[in-house]
């Protein structure tokens, strides 16, 4: 009797492969190792691509890939599955978190880090603080012209500028200074941080929206180079300042003291069924050594105290 060899030397050949590793592609993540594709909002961009080259440089065979986009896209790609890791600065709501029931997925949130909101300038504008009242007042439309706001004011009247019509801080002015209603007619949008920097510079008249994160790190060339190019404006929630001293901008010792009133969280978002590469991110960002790159980064750690030094 013959016997075929043939199938039985292929299905050898294919556990000698699987002994060895098998083909690449085909091996799950660990929390350390593999491929993932994450979704980001772009106003967390400095801090996540400082984060992601740590990780990386930690772990060898760890490869984290971030599409940075405005935080509706985020959010529709978590929604939709095309990714399981997102990076937001809000929790999600009742209903998002119905679609995830409804097909039997979980999300996870992981508060990272405590960000702001911040409000940039021409450098011509005299104008270099705001009260919350004065804020919402022009977010409402109730003021259009910088002279509203000073009467001596050589500026005309006011261009509010987002980097995206569906990023977060445009939904965050919209959610908590003027409580869920339209943005005004003299409100546009930019198509990058960059683009909103680029406006805010060459128009005196404008008033910009941008997240801390651009211009937080100190060390950063690119955040050194935007500030040497628009101005950040410090913010009261008094009504009625007395002196400067009673206005704040987002510096990082006034984000953890709550003195600097547009502040928000930064979470990570998880839907991975089992603990692979995303949850693995997601706890070294949590740690010890990826909460000192936030603090480094301008940004307030949300697990680690901030040590405040009065200089006083």
């Amino acid at each position: 009797m013959k016997i075929n060899l043939r199938p039985i030397a292929a299905f050898a050949s294919l556990l000698a492969l699987a002994s060895c590793g098998g083909d690449p592609s085909t091996k799950l993540d660990t929390p350390t190792s593999g491929t993932i594709n994450i979704s980001v909002d772009e106003s967390f961009q400095p801090i996540i691509e400082s984060e992601i080259n740590t990780f990386e440089g930690i772990y060898k065979y760890a490869n984290v890939n971030a599409a940075y986009k405005p935080e509706g896209q985020v959010v529709k790609d978590l929604l939709n599955d095309s990714t399981k890791i997102a990076v937001l600065s809000r929790e999600l709501t009742e209903e998002e978190n119905a679609v995830f029931k409804k097909n039997n997925r979980v999300a996870r949130v992981t508060k990272i880090a405590i960000d702001a909101v911040a409000l940039i300038t021409n450098r011509q504008n005299p104008d270099s603080l705001l009260t919350m009242d004065e804020l919402k007042q022009i977010f409402n439309g109730e003021v259009k012209s910088w002279k509203s706001l000073e009467k001596d004011s050589p500026l005309g009247d006011i261009t509010i500028v987002f980097d995206n019509n569906n990023s977060s801080t445009a939904r965050y002015v919209r959610d908590s200074l003027i409580a869920g209603n339209k943005l005004p007619a003299n409100t546009f949008a930019s198509n990058s941080h960059k683009a909103l920097v680029d406006y805010v510079e060459e128009n005196k008249n404008a008033l910009g929206v941008i997240g801390v994160n651009w211009v937080s790190d100190f060390d950063d060339s690119t955040v050194v180079g935007f500030l040497n190019r628009i101005k950040v404006l410090g913010i009261s929630e008094d009504p009625a300042p007395v002196t400067t001293e009673d206005y704040y901008q987002p510096y990082q010792a006034y984000i953890a003291q709550e003195a600097y009133p547009l502040r928000r969280f930064l979470y990570i978002i998880s839907t991975e069924g089992r603990t692979g590469l995303g949850t693995g991110f997601a706890s070294y960002v949590a740690s010890d050594k990826g909460q000192r790159l936030i603090l480094k980064s301008g940004l307030v750690p949300a697990t680690m105290p901030v040590r405040i030094i009065s200089l006083d």
